[in-house]
């Protein structure tokens, strides 16, 4: 009896000559555009290109520290997720190699907010002990530099921002109430 090696199979394919059809090596719809030029912004979106660096904290104290302005980006200084206490254990908190922290901002005004991320980390708001629930989910403008847009309903009052499972220790990330 002939035993197979991990490799007869390959070989036999290059042999017969079957390959992958040429439509396999053509891009998916779901990739990324080719861009000649960065994407014309929404007005909620506008600062993106023009963040102010900061530091996000770690815990309650050094969050404190670390406030979003609601319509301007930043770029957070993220740390080891290991070193980030956070208020309310995320859904997908990341490995011992990603990065993460936290923010706080204030909502003035009862309506939609939108989180806007540089990547596709994780990401809560979260208030009084509870996350809340997002209510859209998607992706910026092609060609934007915006990979994730998670919207919530939100009523005034001081909100955390927490990020986790970042794969880099930055982060573009913008709150912004819509229209």
């Amino acid at each position: 009896m002939m035993r197979l090696n991990g490799r007869l199979p390959f070989s036999l394919f290059l042999a017969l000559g079957i390959a992958a059809p040429a439509s396999a090596q053509a891009p998916m719809a779901h990739e990324a555009a080719t861009c000649t030029a960065p994407a014309d912004l929404p007005a909620p979106l506008a600062s993106w290109r023009s963040p102010f660096p900061l530091k996000a904290g770690v815990d309650r104290k050094s969050e404190a520290k670390a406030v979003l302005t609601p319509g301007q980006a930043v770029k957070l200084a993220l740390s080891p997720t290991p070193k980030v206490a956070y208020p309310v254990r995320p859904a997908k908190p990341g490995g011992s190699v990603s990065f993460g922290g936290l923010a706080s901002f204030t909502v003035a005004q009862t309506g939609t907010w939108r989180v806007a991320l540089g990547t596709g980390a994780w990401v809560d708001v979260v208030k009084d002990g509870a996350a809340a629930t997002s209510i859209a989910h998607g992706h910026g403008p092609d060609c934007s530099g915006v990979r994730k847009m998670v919207d919530y309903s939100l009523e005034p009052g001081v909100y955390t921002l927490q990020v986790a499972a970042n794969g880099e220790d930055k982060l573009t990330v913008l709150v912004t109430p819509l229209p």
